[in-house]
């Protein structure tokens, strides 16, 4: 290919929204374009890249033997009635109605789709495993799309499916899927941390996300340096700590009767260290929680009785409830891990007037005696002792609090955060965190999708089963951006040679006489070798041809330049010093340098 074929238009400076390295620099290499807020096309160069992803994507997963398909965008809005998201997603999901006033879907996620269409035609044990995959383009109308296309309301991820015969059937897949992650990271040269997670919006036991450090990650890892525990802070756990009193000395139990203590103007967790001249390691905090779309049993809960319920699709859930969350103050709670817990789409502090309704008093006096709706107890308040704790009455505390006597939890779980300097629950070690990013994610998602959409087979025995099911997704784009963030200095890109739009670039410095015939003649013999090139025959400055290289990250330039024919310069974008080879020898070098990338990159 020739420059002058190609439509590019480089940008001196970045667009003012772009604001990490990624956005900025695919904005100015022209390898994206803005059409709309959080919508991106892919131009020429920019689009070679993002196919060559999606090459090593599918070389990876048919070599484990997945298989792929290609599912619509537009799904019916009656299978996500079925599996009862079609109202637990929330107004991320982007609705419509078709001419006949049928609800249709643009896909955000293809769970749906991929157990409508697979359970057509399943009979048999004999059939499963299935195991199929997409790449395919999905919209979430994200409320602040940012960062490119590490963000973007349409974007492309890769989605792979199995339904599974048994639990022993989907960890062998599982594994499978993860073993080819980590072959298609490693041929895009990023290195990456498997981290434990939160199975969020998608349910299911459990889930891995494959992770890359980033400065400007969304997600915050708990790493222990001792050992190989990493998790997303959504997920991570922590070795327990004993709650101690003012001396340091572990609680002990009083037989005191709860005491009401007049607190004027007692606010916060810092105000009550000073009213109290203690530790908050004594303090029982309280907080209420409006809770949408749990699907969790409420039945018995206390003071559920009158709770709305709704059913769709097999799945029972309450669109509104509330929670009063019990942790010890020194400690934040986790609203992913409760919203786990609540089988919920979503929880958030509950405002003003609902802490009053359900609490009897404001925040910061509200108390787990009084409360009026479920206890969820962090654990560590179970080894809490003579503590204070809100009365439920405004300007007023309680103290000789003792959890289990004075009130009851309905349930007792991990809702805690865990932070650096937390110690690790395998081997003891204390937790440092890094930021990152989320590149891929593969989840257990049990019989959630299959049971409420109505699939099964006959087993070995003529029994009607339900089968399981697995899901396995990669973020196409953010696996591309996330390589620009990882390998860039001030002048540009530095693509991997697996990714780069074209692997060299001759620049001549005037494209004409000896120089062009030079250039030519290399430009054939690299084509007819296979090799990936691109020939800058533009009628430019040399210093505007070599920035544009540079900018748009080819791993290697060849200069062609009067002075040093019949020898020409070779230069990988990351080197320091460039190397001369004769014209005749040029193209069996250029070889050798791009198989010798291509080996590091497996």
């Amino acid at each position: 290919m020739k420059t002058s074929h190609i439509p590019l238009r480089t940008l001196r400076d970045a667009p003012a929204e772009a604001v990490i390295a990624s956005h900025q620099l695919m904005m100015r290499a022209d390898l994206i374009r803005k059409l709309g807020n959080g919508l991106y096309t892919y131009m020429p160069l920019g689009l070679r890249s993002y196919r060559k992803l999606e090459r090593i994507i599918r070389e990876e997963l048919d070599a484990s033997g997945a298989l792929e398909f290609k599912p619509t965008v537009i799904v019916p809005g009656d299978i996500w009635k079925e599996s009862g998201r079609w109202d637990t997603m929330g107004p991320q999901m982007l609705k419509a109605k078709n001419r006949g006033e049928q609800d249709m879907v643009v896909s955000p996620t293809a769970e749906e789709a991929y157990t409508a269409i697979m359970r057509q035609g399943l009979t048999s044990y004999k059939q499963l495993p299935i195991n199929c995959y997409q790449i395919n383009t999905k919209y979430r109308d994200e409320i602040r799309p940012r960062y490119g296309v590490m963000r973007g309301r349409e974007f492309n991820m890769m989605d792979g499916y199995t339904l599974n015969a048994d639990d022993e059937s989907l960890d062998k897949s599982y594994r499978a899927y993860a073993e080819a992650y980590l072959r298609i990271f490693k041929r895009t040269g990023l290195k990456v941390i498997t981290v434990k997670a939160d199975t969020g919006a998608m349910g299911g036991s459990g889930s891995e996300e494959f992770m890359v450090e980033s400065e400007v990650g969304d997600d915050t890892l708990i790493i222990c340096p001792d050992c190989d525990y990493a998790a997303n802070v959504e997920k991570a756990a922590c070795k327990p700590d004993v709650a101690v009193d003012n001396e340091g000395n572990p609680q002990v139990k009083t037989d005191k009767a709860i005491e009401e203590v007049a607190t004027p103007n007692v606010f916060s967790i810092e105000d009550m260290e000073k009213f109290f001249k203690s530790t908050p390691k004594l303090f029982i905090k309280a907080l209420i929680y409006r809770v949408i779309n749990s699907a969790l049993d409420l039945s018995k809960a206390p003071h559920c009785e009158k709770l709305a319920v709704k059913q769709e699709g097999s799945l029972t859930f309450y669109p509104l409830s509330y929670v009063c969350v019990l942790i010890r103050a020194d400690l934040e709670v986790n609203e992913a891990k409760l919203a786990g817990v609540l089988k919920a789409a979503e929880v958030a502090l509950a405002d003003d007037e609902e802490i009053r309704a359900i609490a009897g008093a404001p925040h910061g006096f509200v108390g787990p005696v009084t409360v009026k709706c479920p206890i969820v107890q962090d654990l560590s308040v179970n080894d809490m002792h003579d503590a204070v704790a809100g009365s439920g009455k405004e300007g007023y505390h309680i103290k000789h609090v003792e959890p289990g006597r004075d009130y009851t939890a309905w349930l007792n779980t991990d809702v805690r955060t865990v932070v650096a300097g937390d110690k690790c629950p395998v081997c003891g070690g204390t937790f440092y965190t890094r930021k990152g990013n989320e590149l891929g994610h593969i989840f257990k998602l049990g019989r959630k999708y299959t049971e409420s959409m109505g699939v099964s087979y006959l087993d070995k025995n003529g029994k009607a089963t339900i089968p399981t099911m697995g899901c396995y997704g990669i973020g196409v784009d953010r696996v591309l951006a996330s390589v620009i963030e990882a390998n860039h200095d001030d002048k540009g890109i530095i693509w991997p040679m697996s990714l780069a739009p074209y692997q060299v670039c001759i620049v001549p410095i005037k494209y004409k006489d000896a120089m062009k015939d030079a250039a030519d003649r290399l430009y054939a013999e690299l084509m007819a070798a296979g090799v990936e090139v691109l020939l800058d025959d533009r009628d430019e400055r040399p210093g505007v041809k070599f920035n544009d290289a540079d900018l748009i990250g080819f791993p290697l330039r060849i200069t062609v330049g009067e002075k040093n024919l019949p020898k020409v310069e070779l230069k990988l974008r990351n080197a320091e010093v460039a190397e001369l080879v004769a014209l005749d020898a040029a193209a069996a070098r250029v070889r050798e340098i791009i198989q010798s990338e291509l080996a590091k990159l497996g």
